[in-house]
């Protein structure tokens, strides 16, 4: 007897077995399907085709600034007023005194960036280009072009940001393909923040600059973009803002626009302060040099002391070469100098030694 096939009851649920066709509904909680839209009454522009959007804030907001800039308008005055006092006395000094000043801070600024350039070595580097090694070539390379920048040539943002900083950076940028992209980035960014005070537009420069360039040193190039801008407040006489002659503080700020601004404008306050307090004593001992050396013949011992008052450490064939005197003649002032108490000898060694002014 053949048995009789019962087909299954559609209705019934024990029927539902085995795997599910591609065509079955699928009754699962909404909440899972993740890549659906919100409801109609929530659609947001960031769900409509072709999909999510960009964040298209601002990377350095002026807007933060400012806000920034209005709460450290205290510090930004008292800022001013030290750099106005450094500025004037710059003005009435020698020339020498802003050389003098970028060498030291940028060898200041050299041991934040990694490079850690003496100041005697970048001294003789600047002066006679000697003195590097194979391991610091680049270094000192960097080094003397943040020397030249500071003491010479138009600011960064000259003619405009784009412009003026192509070529304020070309030496140092030779064959670094990305640089016109970087340098119209930050000339974008400088675009928005006009109408701030060049101090506040000085830190958001450095901080552009280290964010948008990738390429060796260019936290040095950050610096000193930001150094002269920054002097832009003054009335010439001194060429660029000390950033570092008092440590990095004002290069360490990181956060919030308030926080990196008060960083920028406390440190920048300290290191004009000391540079003041640093010519303060150059000014003194030109006067008592000049006075100790009064009864010395020949024109090298008036030219040497505006070397020493010019270059924080010098050497005989920097002397040499800097009074147009001959060997001997740089070798006889200097020891005369040293007896007299004007100088000192700084190495402690019988060959390669350096000297500098008794402050």
């Amino acid at each position: 007897m053949k048995s009789k096939r019962v087909m299954p009851d559609p209705d019934d649920e024990a029927a539902d077995v085995g795997p599910q066709s591609i065509y079955d509904t699928d009754e699962r909680d909404e909440e899972d399907l993740w890549f659906l839209p919100p409801e109609d009454d929530e659609v947001r522009d960031d769900f409509l085709p072709p999909g999510p959007r960009a964040d298209r804030r601002l990377l350095f907001d002026p807007r933060d600034w400012r806000t920034a800039q209005d709460e450290l308008s205290s510090e930004l005055a008292d800022l001013a007023v030290t750099f106005g006092a450094l500025d004037e006395r710059l003005r009435a000094g020698p020339d020498g005194w802003t050389h003098r000043l970028a060498l030291m801070d940028v060898s200041d600024l050299g041991w934040w960036t990694g490079d850690r350039i003496s100041v005697d070595r970048l001294a003789l580097w600047t002066g006679l280009r000697i003195g590097a090694t194979s391991d610091d070539v680049q270094a000192l390379f960097r080094a003397g072009w943040a020397v030249r920048r500071l003491t010479s040539g138009a600011p960064p943002a000259a003619g405009g940001w784009e412009d003026g900083l192509t070529a304020f950076l070309d030496r140092l940028a030779q064959g670094i393909e990305d640089v016109p992209e970087t340098v119209g980035d930050l000339a974008e960014v400088m675009r928005n923040a006009e109408g701030l005070h060049p101090v506040t537009q000085a830190a958001i420069a450095f901080h552009a600059w280290r964010a948008l360039s990738q390429g060796i040193g260019h936290d040095t190039e950050a610096a000193i973009i930001a150094a002269r801008h920054a002097a832009s407040i003054g009335r010439g006489g001194a060429m660029f803002m000390p950033l570092a002659l008092s440590g990095p503080g004002a290069l360490r700020g990181v956060g919030e626009p308030a926080e990196k601004l008060s960083a920028w404008i406390r440190g920048a306050g300290q290191a004009a302060l000391a540079a003041l307090l640093h010519l303060d004593r150059v000014s003194a001992w030109e006067k008592r040099a000049r006075e100790a050396t009064g009864d010395l013949s020949g024109r090298t011992p008036p030219i040497l002391i505006d070397v020493l008052t010019a270059w924080p450490m010098v050497s005989v064939p920097l002397a040499e070469e800097l009074t147009e005197a001959s060997r001997a003649a740089a070798q006889r002032n200097i020891d005369i100098f040293t007896q007299r108490g004007l100088i000192r000898e700084v190495t402690g060694q019988g060959r390669y030694r350096v000297w500098t002014a008794a402050l």
